[in-house]
């Protein structure tokens, strides 16, 4: 059974924020039965950003991530907190004298649970967050139930892992944010891939599941936004050129006639090249690598409109490109 691409991503999304804090170990092996931590995060230093919100107050310490897409169960509770006391009985034999506060941490990542099974794991809330809840001291673990957090800026970066409309609110926000925010474009480009594996299993004729079909619905739209960023970035490039292609033949050529010619030129370079880049980048997503005949056929699909050439590279097959375009 094919894995859900959403354990990828989130993978790849919590490596994303936490790398630049201290050391992130993804699928860490435990034991001889090939079991994985899905995150582990070492901190190596003690101030962490104010930028993550909620997620920098998760990781001041070790901490191992097991987010899951699907509401959490008992068992899967169980099993995170199996591969805790690995990890800590590890860490112990190599040093007996580690102190408690230094053993890692888990957070159980959900985007929602019943109140069974939180009771069940006497799981208390903690005061001030809703959607905060720690199990007894001696476990080590706490469980964040994305759904139940309120949607402020602090926790942002946790909702993105939630699903429907609370992934998609948390997305729009995304999208709002100043493009100088350090963590913005990265995970933007994360969501780009998960939407762009997601379309390739489609292409393929591989059968999605109900909530794989709704969160391309979800995605599409701010990867459209992500394509007009480019676009717009691409003519504030190429009209930056042309200023400066055109005050170079000013010189030469008269100073009227070389900023109109340079304007024209550098607009049309710089929305080139970043249409240029999508291609590249769509067909490296959907067939691992840009062979001599695939590229023989870039500068006709960029010809097309984004909103034409995007869906054909989506949805067509290598085959199906080579004929259209070559045609």
């Amino acid at each position: 059974m094919t894995r859900f691409p959403h354990d990828d991503f989130a993978k790849n999304y919590l490596t994303e924020l936490l790398s630049p804090l201290g050391e992130v170990q993804t699928e860490h092996p435990i034991s001889s039965e090939i079991r994985y931590v899905d995150v582990w995060f070492i901190p190596r230093t003690s101030t962490i950003p104010h930028h993550l919100g909620l997620l920098g107050n998760l990781v001041n310490h070790s901490a191992l991530f097991e987010p899951f897409r699907n509401p959490v169960t008992r068992q899967n509770i169980r099993s995170c907190i199996n591969k805790l006391f690995t990890i800590q009985e590890g860490l112990l034999r190599d040093n007996r004298s580690l102190p408690e506060n230094e053993l890692p941490y888990l957070w159980i990542l959900t985007p929602t649970a019943s109140s069974a099974i939180l009771e069940d794991c006497a799981a208390l809330e903690e005061n001030g967050t809703s959607g905060i809840y720690q199990l007894p001291f001696t476990l080590h673990t706490g469980i964040i139930v994305i759904h139940q957090l309120p949607v402020t800026p602090e926790t942002l970066w946790l909702r993105i892992l939630g699903r429907g409309r609370v992934q998609q609110q948390a997305l729009e926000e995304l999208q709002r944010m100043p493009s100088d925010h350090p963590h913005r474009e990265n995970t933007l480009e994360l969501v780009y891939n998960l939407l762009a594996q997601l379309e390739m299993r489609r292409a393929q004729d591989e059968p999605l599941e109900t909530e794989e079909e709704e969160l391309i619905m979800q995605l599409s739209p701010v990867y459209l936004q992500r394509l007009e960023e480019a676009t717009q970035r691409g003519v504030e490039q190429g009209l930056e050129r042309g200023l400066e292609q055109g005050l170079e033949r000013g010189i030469e050529q008269g100073l009227e006639r070389g900023l109109e010619q340079g304007l024209e030129r550098g607009l049309e370079q710089g929305t080139q090249q970043e249409r240029r880049a999508t291609v590249e980048s769509l067909l490296q997503t959907r067939f691992n690598s840009i062979d001599p005949q695939l590229r023989t056929i870039i500068d006709s699909i960029i010809s097309l409109p984004s909103q034409e050439f995007i869906p054909l590279l989506l949805t067509l097959s290598r085959e199906e490109l080579l004929e259209r375009f070559n045609a």
